[in-house]
């Protein structure tokens, strides 16, 4: 019998996300000077650092180098950030190592093939709905909304609320 993906949200302490098409909407701006830039939903920003206040770990592995990116993310609290991993199972397993964690706590947020390895690994796979076929396929759970879009905090607060440690929550600054 298949479970739904609510059954496992009382179990999840941490978070790992990929950044483009899931921090990001995947479009990047190319400035005159070749700098890309990337825009990021400040809602997912305030439930990373709620749920960073309530005691959850999040990490990020992405292959992307942005030093603006690890800056935003550095800021909202995040200690574990991995740029430029191009073979995510590594960093995963350095942070299983690292904390000793149980792929039935741990959900991965993931958009394209290069996160299909680790998404495989955790009990709660996830994709926003912009993903491309083959993750949207391995995902336990689709978000309605799209990448950069608010789906970080999508499955953020659906976790917080399952566990009672969303509601009257106002600390988080982003």
């Amino acid at each position: 019998m298949k479970i739904s993906y609510k059954q496992l949200l009382p179990k999840i302490n941490t978070f790992i996300f990929d950044v483009d098409g899931v921090l990001t909407n995947g479009m990047l701006t190319i400035m005159p000077d070749g700098e890309l830039v990337r825009h990021m939903n400040v809602k997912d920003g305030y439930a990373i650092k709620t749920a960073l206040n309530r005691g959850f770990r999040i990490c990020i592995i992405s292959g992307g180098t942005n030093k603006a990116v690890k800056s935003r993310l550095t800021a909202l609290g995040i200690h574990d950030i991995y740029l430029g991993a191009h073979d995510k199972i590594k960093q995963y397993s350095e942070l299983v190592d690292k904390y000793d964690l149980k792929p039935e706590n741990v959900i991965y947020m993931g958009d394209d093939i290069p996160d299909s390895l680790v998404m495989q690994k955790v009990s709660l796979p996830c994709c926003p709905n912009d993903a491309v076929p083959e993750i949207q396929k391995i995902s336990k759970y689709i978000s309605d909304k799209k990448g950069g879009e608010g789906c970080v905090r999508d499955i953020i607060e659906q976790v917080l609320r399952v566990q009672d440690k969303w509601e009257n929550y106002y600390e988080a600054e982003v």
